[in-house]
């Protein structure tokens, strides 16, 4: 069991099979030493867990979740990209989409439920740049989506 393995196990997180992709694109490319994730939904048990917008009915802590949720499948596809963890160096970049309208202002506070999932499981290789952005609406209705770039070792 590797480092990640092990962390993972000791916060309890299990990871998920990874998503087939819902339409015209492929869940991951590795291109050089660089891995590119696809965006990914706040999915649990298969099922799309948080959908709506933030700051109309869903509350700061929800989207949280859902940052969190996407985390751990981007994880789950980082494992199944790599058949692994061994080659993975760090995280590069995190880019998260909120579903919200354009009054809601806190799209930093939400996508921190992925970022802090990142660095809990990764240590400092998991510290990453972003950026969190508004969106008028995300597929399905899915309150998050979050995509990843990764480097990986030679």
């Amino acid at each position: 069991m590797n480092k990640i393995e092990k962390r993972l196990e000791e916060l309890g997180i299990s990871l998920p099979q990874a998503a087939a992709p819902a339409a015209n694109y492929i869940p991951f490319l590795v291109t050089g030493n660089q891995l590119y994730i696809s965006g990914q939904l706040p999915m649990q048990g298969g099922k799309l867990h948080v959908t709506g917008q933030l700051g109309e009915g869903l509350s700061i802590e929800q989207g949280q979740e859902a940052a969190r949720l996407c985390a751990i499948n981007i994880l789950a596809q980082l494992k199944q990209a790599l058949g692994g963890f061994e080659r993975f160096e760090r995280l590069v970049k995190l880019g998260g989409f909120v579903n919200a309208p354009a009054s809601f202002v806190d799209h930093p506070q939400v996508i921190n439920g992925a970022s802090d999932l990142m660095v809990e499981v990764l240590g400092d290789a998991g510290r990453h740049t972003r950026f969190a952005v508004g969106a008028a609406g995300l597929p399905f209705n899915a309150a998050v989506e979050i995509d990843a770039i990764f480097t990986l070792k030679s």
